[in-house]
């Protein structure tokens, strides 16, 4: 049995005064996802992790590595800056993928479990619209985890460990005031590595009624293309793989700060992350709303 809602090409007349670029505001939107439960949590989970490297640090004390190589986490307590650069290098990979997976995940697809969503839309909140809101604020939110973790690490390492250069791994060191750049650079780069994660999730938040689902659908796809990232058989194919560019944001560490990883890697996530957005809007515009 369908309805009017159910319809997205039936007519709509308007009311006096009636705009729909004045549904649904930003501000609205951003205050009900600040007030979730997960919200809170995930910001809580990343304001902690510095804490507990601190922790580990102190308990585990200095260490030698038998390889003789420098990495990241040998110079991890040489300055905040090392420090928010080391907390940044551990949870790239997987930490920082979740809060994108669940902001963007969960954002309509938890409206349609809370059945919810077509009272939204009998606001009415033109569907462009409601899933133009969404979006933004869920990439306003992931942009903000991105940059919670080192500025906490930044402040608290900064506390433990002092103020100074970053100390790079392969030789020589970053003065302080570049070092803020550099790490802006590499936080930069990780959000837009981000972005594939931000599509799948999206574009499966409109498919499915399960917020679940649809986070968990993001973070297993990302994981397969660690995954086949890893598999050297594929050769020169792997550079068309989001994940074979994400820790390009290492090339801000250099001596010479390198860009040509990093254009690459944002091109290539940017140019998935568009087409994954663009499902999104034309599957949900044809959508039956039932819930």
């Amino acid at each position: 049995m369908s309805g009017p809602l159910d319809t997205p090409t039936a007519p709509v007349e308007s009311a006096p005064g009636y705009r729909a670029g004045r549904t649904l505001p930003l501000r609205v939107e951003a205050l009900r996802q600040w007030k979730r439960r997960r919200t809170l949590v995930m910001g809580g989970i990343l304001v902690a992790l510095p804490f507990v490297l601190i922790i580990a640090f102190a308990v585990g004390g200095d260490r030698e590595g038998g390889s003789g190589r420098i990495t990241l986490m040998d110079t991890a307590t040489a300055s905040g800056a090392n420090f928010a650069a080391t907390c940044l290098f551990v949870s790239a990979g997987f930490l920082l993928v979740i809060p994108v997976a669940l902001f963007c995940g969960d954002t309509v697809a938890s409206e349609a479990s809370w059945s919810s969503l077509r009272y939204l839309l009998a606001a009415p909140v033109p569907r462009s619209r409601l899933l133009a809101s969404k979006l933004a604020v869920a990439l306003g939110y992931s942009a903000a985890a991105m940059v919670l973790l080192p500025v906490v690490a930044l402040a608290a390492g900064t506390v433990a460990y002092g103020w100074g250069p970053l100390l790079l791994p392969t030789g020589g060191a970053v003065p302080a005031g570049d070092a803020l750049f550099r790490l802006a650079v590499a936080v930069a780069f990780v959000f837009a590595s981000q972005l594939v994660t931000a599509g799948l999730a999206f574009w499966l938040s409109t498919r499915t009624d399960a917020p679940l689902g649809a986070v968990g659908g993001a973070v297993g796809l990302t994981i397969v293309g660690n995954v086949l990232d890893a598999v050297t058989a594929l050769g020169d194919w792997r550079e068309y793989l989001p994940a074979h560019w994400q820790f390009a944001w290492i090339d801000a560490l250099q001596p010479q700060l390198e860009w040509g990883g990093m254009v690459k890697g944002t091109a290539i996530s940017l140019t998935y992350a568009l087409v994954l957005f663009a499902l999104a809007f034309r599957g949900f515009a044809r959508k039956d709303i039932v819930s």
